[in-house]
C-alpha cells in the first residue's frame, strides 16, 4: 500500500503513540518512510521522542471532543492506527469465571475498546477520503473470535474486542460506497512485552512473547501489503485470516 519513496509524502496518525507498540509504530514509521509526516497523540505521559516530522497532541481517545479537534489539524490523511486498548487496571483483572463479572467493568471496556475508533472513523472519515489509497487499521486480539474462542474466560475483554470487530466490519461495508479507496483492517499483535500484557506473560510460549519493535515491524508489513479489497478483514501479525 505504501512505497514510503522520497517523492510520497504520507500523512499518518498513530493513536496512544506513548504505549508499547504505539511508541514502536512510531518509531518505525520514522525509519520506513522518513519523509512522512507523522502524528501520534499521548495522554497522561508526553513523550520525549522528537523529530522534524513528528507532532504529538495529547488526547483522550474516550473524548469525543478531543477527537473532533485533532481531526481539524489535518488536511488529509493516508494512514490511521488505532493502538489504544483496556485489559485490566489497578483494580480489576480479565475474569477467569462469571462469578467475577461486574456491569462497570464490562462498561468501561467497550468505552475504550470500541467507542474510540467508532468516533475516529466518524471524524477521519473525509480525511481519509481525500487519499487515492488509504488504511484505517485498529489493534484488536486473536481473543475477540467467537470462532476461535476454546477456552473461555475473559469476558469483558472478549466482548469488547469481539464488539470492535463487529464494529469495524460493519464500517467496512458502508465505506465500500462511501470511501472506496480505504481499506479498513482488524490487527492482532501477538502477545507483546507491554505493560498490558506483563501480568499473563508467564504462561505464553517460547518464541511467542514479542518485542514493541517486532511487532511494529509486522503489523506495518501487514499494512504495506493491503489494498482496498482487503478491506473488512481481521488479520495477524504474520498475514494470515482469523475468523470473526
Amino acid at each position: 500500500m505504501y512505497s514510503g519513496s522520497e517523492d510520497t509524502t504520507l500523512n499518518i496518525l498513530i493513536m496512544g503513540g506513548n504505549g508499547g507498540i504505539g511508541r514502536a509504530l512510531v518509531e518505525d514509521c520514522l525509519e520506513r518512510y522518513p519523509h512522512a509526516q507523522i502524528v501520534a497523540t499521548w495522554h497522561r505521559h508526553k513523550p520525549v521522542l522528537a523529530c522534524d516530522n513528528l507532532q504529538w497532541y495529547q488526547v483522550d481517545v474516550c473524548s469525543e471532543q478531543d477527537i473532533k479537534q485533532l481531526a481539524q489539524q489535518f488536511q488529509q490523511l493516508d494512514l490511521l492506527i488505532n493502538t489504544v486498548g483496556l485489559l485490566h487496571d489497578e483494580q480489576h483483572g480479565p475474569e477467569k469465571s462469571i462469578a467475577r463479572f461486574e456491569a462497570s467493568w464490562l462498561q468501561r471496556s467497550m468505552e475504550v475498546n470500541v467507542a474510540p475508533s467508532l468516533m475516529l472513523a466518524r471524524y477521519f472519515q473525509p480525511l481519509l477520503k481525500k487519499s487515492a489509497r488509504s488504511c484505517f487499521a485498529v489493534i484488536s486480539a486473536r481473543v475477540g473470535s467467537i470462532e476461535d474462542n476454546r477456552l473461555g474466560g475473559w469476558i469483558s475483554y472478549r466482548s469488547s474486542k469481539a464488539a470492535l470487530n463487529m464494529a469495524m466490519k460493519t464500517l467496512s461495508i458502508e465505506w465500500q460506497r462511501a470511501v472506496p479507496g480505504c481499506c479498513v483492517t482488524v490487527l492482532h499483535p501477538g502477545t507483546t512485552d507491554t505493560q498490558l500484557s506483563q501480568p499473563f506473560q508467564r504462561n505464553v510460549q517460547e518464541g511467542q512473547l514479542f518485542d514493541p519493535a517486532k511487532t511494529a515491524g509486522l503489523l506495518l508489513d501487514v499494512i504495506a501489503g493491503l489494498n482496498p479489497e482487503d478491506s473488512g478483514r481481521f488479520y495477524a501479525y504474520d498475514g494470515s485470516l482469523i475468523p470473526w
